[in-house]
């Protein structure tokens, strides 16, 4: 049985309304059949394979988390607590929507790997804490607070991506359609890729990707410019020579292919492109990829990283 409950933390130094972060945490459970259970909803976690490693998915920019709800039942199914949240804010200057919670400031030349690009992650990880101590919670001593993986989508795979180094609780980072190629608007120079520091790190993206293609004008790109999430491996991944890294290119997906279902009254798919096979069996393969890799690399698990719809590089 996978459950979640909800939550609400303050973002520290934001702007009422724009100032709360609603959290939805996904866990294994299991009934106990008491009259509080039925009369709440509310069931507590399955500690038969605690403490668990702890995901925190961060959401594409006006994608509701709602669309990846698919894909934290999966990793719950295998003991892996996912945590997602909302944030309405600013996702551009006056412009009012869905973010994971950027902090501008932090993404400039002058100041980027100072700290934090994503202000959400500390109280998150705050609240958790409290909830893993708190005996009426239902998730009371189930989370391993100090096995950590940033998880995200499109540009929340880019804020896992930057923010991984500066939590050492972050043990791995698995990104869809993330990279961290940086906006000349910022003031960086065309064709800048940002470092993400020296965490395990998995890339997956789609053959079928046009929201990034269409975006490549923000980097200094053009269409002949390589990908940059390629880019991001080549440049970020492979000069820091680790040996624990990923590029997943998956056969027939777009950028929205994590994303189910997937709400086309907001957001950019209107720039993507057709899939080129069942997007069910997509989604199949990126959780998949994301449980190897975690197993592989948090649980110490001899597996294999493959996918016969895929083409894979390693570092």
């Amino acid at each position: 049985m996978i459950r979640a409950i909800f939550q609400a933390a303050k973002l520290p130094n934001a702007n009422a309304p724009y100032d709360t972060l609603h959290l939805k945490i996904y866990y294994p459970a299991v009934q106990s059949n008491s009259d509080a259970e039925r009369m709440s909803g509310v069931i507590p976690a399955d500690k038969s394979h605690a403490p668990m490693p702890l995901v925190i998915f961060f959401n594409g920019i006006n994608v509701g988390i709602e669309s990846y709800h698919w894909l934290a039942v999966k990793l719950a199914e295998v003991n892996i607590v996912t945590v997602m949240y909302t944030h309405v804010a600013e996702t551009l200057p006056n412009v009012i929507g869905l973010t994971p919670s950027i902090d501008l400031a932090r993404v400039k030349p002058d100041t980027y790997g100072s700290g934090a690009t994503c202000p959400a992650i500390q109280p998150i990880l705050d609240l958790l804490k409290q909830l893993n101590e708190d005996d009426k919670s239902a998730i009371y001593q189930t989370l391993d607070l100090n096995t950590i993986i940033l998880g995200g989508h499109s540009a929340g795979g880019t804020v896992a991506l930057q923010n991984g180094q500066f939590f050492e609780q972050v043990k791995a980072i698995f990104s869809y359609a993330g990279h961290t190629m940086a906006s000349t608007m910022l003031g960086f120079a065309p064709g800048t890729v940002l470092n993400i520091g020296s965490k395990p790190t998995l890339l997956m993206r789609g053959d079928r990707d046009g929201v990034i293609a269409a975006s490549r004008v923000r980097y200094g790109a053009d269409e002949q410019s390589p990908d940059p999430v390629a880019k991001t491996f080549d440049e970020a991944i492979r000069a820091s020579g680790r040996e624990d890294a990923y590029d997943i290119l998956l056969q027939g997906a777009n950028h929205f292919s994590v994303a189910h279902p997937l709400d086309e009254t907001t957001g950019r798919f209107f720039l993507d492109l057709e899939v080129g096979r069942a997007n069910e069996d997509i989604r199949e393969d990126i959780a998949d990829l994301v449980r190897s890799f975690i197993d592989r690399h948090i649980r110490g698990q001899n597996l294999d990283i493959q996918s016969k719809h895929a083409i894979i590089r390693r570092k």
